[in-house]
């Protein structure tokens, strides 16, 4: 290696405009691993978004900065010595017996196993992002990646082996008090930080109505596989028909998607829906641009994107800002019924909850029915509860009666 070689920096990337610092999330190389030009070798998590990090030169990678260390746009994380190799060459010299070539042959192969070895440590971020959230221990995770890198995908599979296979950790065993202290993720903390300035800073209220799925489920059980055919594998859900309920409904109510700039009414000609999704690293709210342009097929295959990338920490900026209304489909994990907090700045949003079937009055009978509970929460300082519950009937028109949507009416 030649030390008179200069090294080349490593940068963070430039920042969008909104973000001011980040966290050094992972390393997927260690110092003293050969890194080619343009590799992803480091992960930096924003309150936002989560930004790679790209190796600037061929070489070996020297003098990281520490995984946790907070990081500001363009700073030097680390540097690349081009001169280096990641392997000793070990070349037998032209007198070495067949039994020297054998020792050298041997302490190569060691070297390549020692190698190899240290590359299966390796996790990539989003493996380690759910391993934590599922409290599982990664160095019991067997690696199928390329160099034996742990995917998230092993860590799925090792999450889905019977229960009794797995150890169980030593702060849970039964008669022991202890704690465990983590640190909050960026994301986390923004979450945090937007929920409190929500609940503060605006008159928020809440309002319920109840919609019977059994229409939508009807329809969707006898179009699903025609559709799914029809759409290259997309599959028909239901909350593209709450997207499109939703946009529908803005449109006849736009206070609903407008919001307050100090003392002006800020009022949208479109709708640009966020739909909140779950990922390792908490809560994001990806943004279907433009809904109004949108069909059923554009809502379900957008969402399936999203979801992909919230679970990979791949979602951009520009998709995650400047919605105008957000849902929020707590049916997923249970949740009878909610009262979803606002989005600032936006001025509304409706909260899904799980289908459950109960008896119900119908023409003076009593049906056991798939209904819903759906929750609107607004802000008052705008929004009247005249125009707050006219909206979310809206809504339960839409879908209760599928129709009215083709018809707009």
């Amino acid at each position: 290696m030649n030390s008179n070689t200069p090294k080349i920096s490593v940068q963070t990337p430039i920042f969008p405009e909104s973000i001011t610092e980040g966290t050094l999330l992972s390393w997927l190389k260690k110092s003293g691993e050969q890194v080619n030009l343009d590799e992803h070798i480091a992960d930096i998590e924003t309150d936002k978004i989560v930004l790679e990090v790209n190796a600037s030169a061929n070489g070996i990678l020297t003098t990281i900065k520490k995984e946790g260390a907070t990081v500001t746009s363009g700073e030097e994380i680390a540097q690349i010595d081009p001169s280096g190799s990641s392997k000793a060459l070990i070349t037998p010299s032209s007198v070495a017996t067949s039994k020297d070539e054998t020792i050298i042959s041997k302490s190569i192969k060691t070297i390549d196993t020692t190698i190899d070895t240290l590359k299966s440590k390796v996790i990539n971020p989003a493996a380690k992002n759910i391993a934590s959230a599922l409290n599982i221990d990664v160095n019991k995770v067997e690696g199928t990646g390329r160099g034996g890198r742990v995917t998230k995908e092993d860590v799925q599979n090792f999450n889905k082996q019977p229960q009794d296979s797995l150890s169980i950790p030593s702060a849970l065993q039964p008669g022991e008090n202890s704690t465990r202290r983590e640190p909050m993720s960026r994301l986390r903390r923004s979450v945090a930080s937007r929920l409190l300035e929500s609940k503060n800073n605006t008159a928020m209220l809440t309002t319920f109505n109840e919609v019977n799925m059994k229409p939508v489920m009807s329809l969707r059980k006898k179009y699903a596989e025609v559709f799914e055919k029809r759409h290259n594998g997309t599959r028909l859900g239901f909350m593209s028909f709450f997207v499109r309920a939703v946009t529908l409904s803005l449109q006849k109510y736009p206070v609903i998607n407008a919001f307050i700039d100090e003392n002006e009414i800020v009022y949208h000609n479109y709708c640009d829906i966020g739909v909140a999704v779950s990922s390792p690293r908490g809560l994001v709210v990806p943004i279907l641009r433009n809904s109004e342009n949108m069909s059923l097929a554009d809502v379900e295959a957008q969402i399936k994107v999203y979801a992909e990338k919230a679970r990979d920490a791949k979602l951009t900026l520009d998709e995650l800002q400047n919605g105008t209304f957000t849902i929020s489909n707590g049916g997923v994990f249970g949740s009878l019924m909610s009262t979803p907090i606002l989005n600032p700045p936006q001025s509304a949003i409706l909260g899904m909850h799980k289908i459950q079937e109960r008896p119900m009055a119908v023409d003076g009978k009593v049906e056991i029915l798939p209904m819903m509970y759906l929750a609107l929460s607004y802000d008052h300082r705008l929004i009247d509860g005249k125009e707050a519950v006219q909206f979310l009937v809206s809504i339960k028109d839409f879908i209760e009666d599928p129709a009215r949507m083709l018809l707009d009416i």
